[in-house]
This record gives C-alpha cells, sequence and structure tokens, in this order.
C-alpha cells in the first residue's frame, strides 16, 4: 500500500498521525507543505480541506489523523 502524508513541522496531529503509521509497521511518504506552497495547494486539491495532517492510502483520502484512527479502529487490517 502506498501512504503519503502531508504535514507541517508544528503541528502536533501530524506527529500523531506518523506515530500511528509507525506503530503499525507501515511505511508512508511524508510531504511537508510548510516548506513547499505548490504541495500545499496540491494537497488542498486532492483532499478539499487546508489542515494537516491529509492522508492517503493508495490515492484514497483517509483524512486527518483523528480519521486516521477511526480507520484503524472500524479496519483493523494493519
Amino acid at each position: 500500500m502506498k501512504i503519503i502524508i502531508y504535514t507541517s513541522a508544528t503541528c502536533f496531529y501530524c506527529v500523531r498521525a506518523k506515530a500511528l503509521l509507525n506503530d503499525k509497521g507501515l511505511a508512508y511518504t511524508e510531504i511537508r507543505v510548510d516548506l513547499d506552497d505548490t504541495e500545499r495547494d496540491k494537497m488542498i486539491a486532492l483532499s478539499g480541506r487546508r489542515t494537516v495532517p491529509q492522508i492517503f492510502f493508495d490515492d484514497k483520502h483517509i483524512g486527518g489523523c483523528d480519521d486516521l484512527y477511526a480507520y484503524f479502529k472500524h479496519n483493523d487490517q494493519a
């Protein structure tokens, strides 16, 4: 599974989301939107949201940190 997480440096929820992915043993690509306005614009276009984190599994938008926790609660696959 290809996982992409859009983050910023000072985001507590980004840290929590990455920790959950790490706890599940899942590799991911992190894209820092605080360093690249083009990537921020891409994240907004893909997700319809301006906040971070925004998480995608195989191009499917999962949502933010709370959405990621809910995903694993309901889909205990990993």
